[in-house]
């Protein structure tokens, strides 16, 4: 985590909830020195200041968000053969947007509805024997149930959804809506 100045770190204990013995605890440093550099009266080392923006840190990661917290337990998915007329039923059935493709226990894509309309847009006539494997787009991420909303984040900015998985098993998805959903 970059931080721009030593006037943060009050703020940012604060943010986290910590007494200043806490953070000197977590950190290595004394009680004091935290009250003298919170005050502006000390500068402290570059070392110091390091350990104690170290813990920040540290500290912040145990308090995020996992995504076993934010998931849909209930994964929709489709199969490649799925012919897109009944996937776009299902979306609507369902209130989804997207879906992964599956071919038998394994991800091989995801089905969104901008990929259906651009598809549609380009053959209509394709609508009643187009299939989910000739529309779907590019696996999504996939990752452990311990992954933070931070990385998730990241990678919703440049997929639809993100696939949460233990031991090669999927147990769960999450969109940008279940995100933002979480966001105090």
């Amino acid at each position: 985590m970059s931080f721009k100045s030593i006037e943060e770190i009050g703020r940012l204990r604060k943010r986290l909830g910590l007494t200043q013995k806490e953070l000197a605890a977590n950190s290595g440093v004394s009680q004091s020195l935290i009250a003298k550099i919170e005050s502006g009266s000390v500068e402290p080392t570059y070392s110091k200041a390091q350990n104690i923006f170290e813990a920040l840190e540290n500290l912040r990661a145990k308090e995020e968000i996992k995504a076993e917290q934010i998931m849909k337990t209930k994964v929709i998915s489709v199969t490649l053969k799925e012919i897109v007329k009944e996937v776009i039923k299902i979306m609507k059935t369902k209130s989804i947007s997207q879906m992964p493709v599956m071919d038998k226990e394994k991800v091989c894509g995801v089905i969104t509805e901008s990929a259906i309309l651009m598809n549609l847009r380009e053959h209509p006539e394709k609508m009643n024997y187009l299939r989910a494997e000739e529309v779907m787009e590019e696996t999504p991420p996939i990752v452990s149930p311990k992954a933070g909303q931070k990385l998730l984040l990241e990678l919703l900015k440049d997929y639809p959804i993100v696939l949460v998985a233990e031991k090669g098993e999927i147990k769960g998805l999450i969109s940008k809506t279940d995100v933002l959903g979480k966001m105090e």
